[in-house]
C-alpha cells in the first residue's frame, strides 16, 4: 500500500500527467494485443485490454479512466477486430463482446475510483495524525524542560538553605554554647567545696561540650566550610576521616595531587555524591571497607566509590534498569549530576557495588587550573 500511495501521489500531481499515463497504458496494451492478435481469438483482445483500464482507474482517476476505455474501444475495433479500419459491427457476437468489455470496464473503474478516494482519505487522516503527534511531542518537550529547570532550582535552593542553617548554627548557637560553657566552668570552680553540686556541674559542662561538638559536626556536615575555603579535596579528606571514626569503616582515599580546584557547583555536586555513597555503604552494604578514587582528565572529572558489601538485589537492579523508582538519595544524585551535564553509573554483582559519577569540564566549570597546567605554562 505504501508503494501504491507513493505512485498515486506522483501521478496525481498534474492533470497532464494523469491523462498521459492513462493514454500510454492503453496504447501499450493495444500494441501488445497487436503482437499476439494472430495467436488468440479476436474477442480475447478485450480481455487483454482490461488490465490497462484497471491501471488507469487505480492510479489516474475517473476522467483519465473514461478516456482510456474510449481509446481502448476505438483502437480495438478499428485496428484489431475484423473488419479492420472500420467501425462496423459484423455480427451479434462482436456486439456482445464489446458490451461485456464496456460493462467490465465500468465496474473496474468504479471500484478503482472508490478505492482511490478511500486511500486519499486515509492519506489525509495520516497527515493530520502526524501533525497532532508532532504537536504533542513539542508540548511534551516543553513540559520536560520546565521540569528540569524546576529540579535545578530546587537543588540550588536546598544548597543555599544548608549554607544558611550551617552559618546560623555556627554563629549563633555555637557562640551561646561557648559562653554557657565558660559560665558553668566558673561556677564549678566557685562551688568545688560542695561535692554533689560540683559533680552535677561537671556533668552539665560535659553535656554542653558534647552538645557543642554535635552542633559543630551537624553544621559542618550540612555544608563544610572547607568546601568553600580550601576546596573539594580538603573537604573530602575531612569528611572521610570523620566518617571512618563514626562508622568504623576503613576508607581508602585516592586523590591525585594535580586535581586542582573546580567551580562551586561541580565541587558541591561531587561532595554530595561522596556523602550519599558513603551513607549507603554504612546503611545498606555491610561492607567493612570502601574505596574512593578521584580522576581528572582534559574534558571530564570522575569519582568512583566502591564497597565489598552484599550489593544490590537483582530484583532492585531490574526495577532501576526498567526506569523504576530508585531511592530518594539515588534520584537526588542523578538529578544533581544531570543538571551539570553528568551521568551516574551503578554496577553490582552480589559481592559489592561500584558507583561512578562523571561530570564534563566546560570552560565555565573551572575555578582554577590544575598544578600540572600551571607547570606546563
Amino acid at each position: 500500500m505504501a508503494t501504491h500511495t507513493s505512485l498515486s501521489a506522483r501521478v496525481s500531481s498534474s492533470n497532464i500527467v494523469r491523462y498521459s499515463v492513462a493514454f500510454a497504458a492503453v496504447l501499450t496494451a493495444l500494441l501488445a494485443c497487436g503482437v499476439v492478435n494472430s495467436l488468440v481469438e479476436g474477442r480475447m483482445v478485450y480481455v487483454l485490454l482490461l488490465p490497462a483500464v484497471a491501471f488507469s482507474g487505480w492510479y489516474c482517476g475517473l476522467g483519465p479512466s473514461i478516456v482510456a476505455v474510449a481509446v481502448a474501444l476505438i483502437g480495438a475495433k478499428y485496428e484489431l477486430l475484423s473488419p479492420t479500419h472500420s467501425f462496423r459491427i459484423a455480427h451479434a457476437g462482436e456486439f456482445v463482446g464489446l458490451l461485456a468489455f464496456l460493462l467490465s470496464s465500468i465496474i473496474l473503474v468504479a471500484m478503482a475510483e472508490a478505492r482511490r478516494r478511500e486511500n486519499e482519505t486515509l492519506r489525509r487522516a495520516q497527515g493530520e495524525l502526524e501533525d497532532r503527534v508532532q504537536s504533542r511531542t513539542v508540548e511534551l518537550d516543553v513540559a520536560n524542560r520546565n521540569l528540569r529547570e524546576l529540579s535545578a532550582r530546587l537543588l540550588q535552593l536546598q544548597d543555599d538553605e544548608r549554607r544558611r542553617i550551617a552559618r546560623e548554627l555556627h554563629d549563633s548557637v555555637g557562640q551561646t554554647l561557648a559562653a554557657l560553657t565558660m559560665n558553668l566552668a566558673a561556677a564549678r570552680t566557685d562551688l568545688e567545696r560542695l561535692a554533689s553540686t560540683a559533680i552535677a556541674l561537671a556533668d552539665s559542662e560535659s553535656l554542653v561540650q558534647e552538645m557543642s561538638t554535635e552542633v559543630r559536626t551537624i553544621s559542618h556536615l550540612l555544608h563544610p566550610p572547607l568546601l568553600d575555603e580550601a576546596g573539594l579535596l580538603s573537604a573530602v579528606r575531612w569528611y572521610v576521616d570523620g566518617f571512618a571514626q563514626r562508622s568504623k569503616i576503613h576508607v581508602d582515599l585516592d586523590l591525585p595531587d594535580d586535581f586542582g580546584r573546580l567551580s562551586r557547583e561541580l565541587e558541591t555536586a561531587i561532595f554530595r555524591v561522596v556523602q550519599e555513597c558513603l551513607t549507603n555503604v554504612h546503611r545498606h552494604s555491610g561492607s567493612p571497607i570502601a574505596k574512593i578514587r578521584f580522576r581528572r582528565h582534559d574534558d571530564e572529572v570522575s569519582v568512583e566509590v566502591e564497597d565489598r558489601g552484599k550489593g544490590i538485589a537483582p530484583e532492585k537492579q531490574d526495577e532501576m534498569a526498567s526506569h523504576g523508582m530508585p531511592g530518594v538519595g539515588i534520584r537526588g544524585m542523578r538529578e544533581r549530576l544531570r543538571q551539570l551535564g553528568g551521568i551516574l553509573e551503578m554496577n553490582s554483582n552480589g559481592s559489592g557495588t561500584v558507583v561512578i559519577a562523571r561530570l564534563p569540564l566546560g570552560h565555565a566549570a573551572l575555578l582554577a587550573p590544575s598544578p600540572k597546567t600551571v607547570a606546563a605554562a
